[in-house]
């Protein structure tokens, strides 16, 4: 035993690397290392050998493992110094720069009117972009033979052949989420609809789909004078000057009386400047609410009236924001977003002060 002893403590502090020390330990305590055969031998011995020979070879047996085990330990951290020589950094160096996406001008602007409407006390309502042929048109008293609803204005989804139920649609704009309100929650609401709307439409100026928000307050002694005073307070804060308004007679389905609004404006060298000149740009539509869309929405229109009034989100940003192409939003040009976009904490810190 004393032989064994001093060859395999020797053989281990000899050790190089975990290869050999594993090899070592099978050659000393595995299933037919030389330890282990020692240990088997105890049965053909007396009852008074074994009372000698067995604890002398579980001690030798506990000191080899101790030794593979200390060894083991040594070598892997004279394998983690090695490392850490080789892998050293330094951890004060300033960190490798990293390009900063930027905002689009669309989610900006978005952004901007939610904090300006909200906090002349719209909350914001949200419904789904295919919508039924009722909630996109019948609801909103859009009759049958109207142009919108013609396939060359609107995106119909398709149905099974023998299957006669009318088509449902891609939304044309945000109105069917008002109604869609009216009938959940009734009335008082004043509430704002943001969103993706989808039109067959292709220019400088339009888009198959754009972004749009509408505007809906119901109450029982809401008038024209509270959709005035709301726009022009909304206008002024958005383009951070007072802009002056001016209603012209239109005539919309859903709205009665309806009007198309102006914003005051002067054109020089090509662009427009908001809130001065004696110049006019229409940029909405509005009105009074229709008695048979308060009726769809399962409102009663001799005890309650309102307003509603509708913009384009991108067109918006493109007079805000001086971007002469509305088909530029959508072409993916990550040079156009960041000349046009904003940095990720440029967030709309935007309020009315009232």
């Amino acid at each position: 035993m004393d032989d064994l002893r001093e060859k395999y403590v020797g053989l281990i502090a000899q050790a190089s690397d975990e290869s050999t020390l594993e090899d070592l330990r099978v050659q000393a305590v595995g299933k037919k290392g030389e330890i282990s055969l020692q240990m088997r031998s105890l049965g053909k011995m007396s009852a008074e050998e074994r009372q000698v020979a067995g604890p002398k070879l579980n001690a030798l047996k506990d000191e080899i493992n101790s030794a593979l085990a200390a060894k083991k330990t040594a070598l892997a951290d004279a394998a983690l110094d090695e490392r850490l020589r080789g892998e050293w950094l330094d951890v004060t160096l300033p960190a490798r720069g990293r390009p900063a996406g930027t905002i689009h001008p669309i989610s900006q602007v978005t952004e901007e009117v939610i904090a300006i409407l909200a906090d002349l006390g719209f909350a914001v309502a949200e419904g789904p972009q295919i919508e039924s042929d009722w909630y996109n048109f019948d609801a909103l008293n859009i009759p049958g033979h109207h142009p919108a609803r013609a396939e060359m204005d609107t995106f119909y989804t398709h149905r099974a052949e023998g299957d006669e139920r009318p088509p449902h649609v891609l939304r044309t704009h945000t109105s069917p989420v008002q109604i869609r309100h009216m009938e959940a929650q009734g009335a008082p609401c004043r509430i704002i609809c943001p969103g993706r709307v989808y039109r067959a439409d292709y220019d400088q100026t339009h888009t198959p789909m754009f972004n749009q928000v509408e505007g809906l307050a119901i109450d029982k002694d809401i008038s024209m004078a509270n959709l005035k005073w709301t726009l022009e307070e909304f206008f002024s804060v958005f383009f951070g000057t007072e802009v002056k308004t001016r209603f012209r007679a239109s005539h919309f389905p859903f709205t009665e009386p309806s009007a198309e609004v102006d914003i005051q404006c002067r054109w020089e060298n090509g662009s427009v400047k908001v809130g001065e000149g004696d110049d006019w740009l229409e940029v909405l539509g509005s009105g009074m609410v229709h008695p048979k869309v308060l009726q769809a929405g399962g409102i009663d229109p001799a005890e309650w009236q309102g307003f509603a009034f509708g913009m384009g989100i991108d067109r918006m940003a493109m007079l805000k924001y001086g971007i002469p192409d509305l088909r530029a939003f959508f072409d993916s040009d990550l040079r156009w977003l960041r000349h046009y976009g904003f940095a990720s904490l440029q967030q709309p810190n935007l309020a009315t002060g009232l």
